[in-house]
C-alpha cells in the first residue's frame, strides 16, 4: 500500500478563531487570500460554496489561458474550530485529497494549523502544496491585517 503524504502548515493570527474560520467559507474573503491577480497571475472566474456538511464548492481562476476548478465537499465544519474538507483539481478530485484546519484561541488571537493528507498520486507536489498552503494561509493573514 502506498503512504498518503501530508504537509503541514501552522500560523498564530492576529485576529479571533471565529474571523479566521469565517473567512474560509466567504468567496469575498477567498477571493482576498486565495485567489486573483492581486495574489498571482489569474483572473478569478467564480468562486461558489455551499457551507454545510456534504455541501460543494468550486473556485475556478484562469492561469496562463487554461481554466482551472479547484473542486471540494465539506466533511466537518465546527466553527470556529475544525473544518474538514476534500480537494481536487479538475477531473484529479475524489475523497482522498483531504485537508483539514484547526484553529485554536491563543491569546487576543488564534492560532491555525492547516494538514493537507495528498492523494499518494499527487505525492512528487508535496513540496509544491506545501509552498502553495503555506502562502495561502500567509496570505490570509495580511488580508486580515489589511482590514483592521
Amino acid at each position: 500500500m502506498t503512504e498518503t503524504p501530508a504537509i503541514r502548515v501552522e500560523r498564530r493570527f492576529a485576529a479571533p478563531a471565529e474571523r479566521v474560520f469565517d473567512a474560509w467559507l466567504d468567496p469575498v474573503w477567498i477571493g482576498r487570500f486565495m485567489f486573483g491577480p492581486h495574489l498571482r497571475d489569474e483572473q478569478i472566474v467564480s468562486l461558489k460554496n455551499d457551507p454545510r456538511i456534504g455541501g460543494q464548492f468550486h473556485y475556478k481562476v484562469t492561469r496562463a489561458g487554461a481554466e482551472i476548478d479547484h473542486t471540494g465537499a465539506y466533511r466537518e465544519i465546527d466553527r470556529p474550530r475544525r473544518l474538514v474538507f476534500t480537494w481536487g483539481v479538475n477531473e484529479e478530485q475524489g475523497d482522498q485529497s483531504v485537508v483539514t484546519i484547526i484553529i485554536a484561541p491563543d491569546g487576543d488571537g488564534c492560532v491555525l494549523t492547516l494538514t493537507h493528507a495528498l492523494h499518494p498520486d499527487w505525492a512528487e507536489y508535496a513540496e509544491r502544496t506545501q509552498a502553495g498552503w503555506t502562502k495561502i494561509v500567509g496570505d490570509l493573514a495580511s488580508a486580515l491585517n489589511q482590514a483592521n
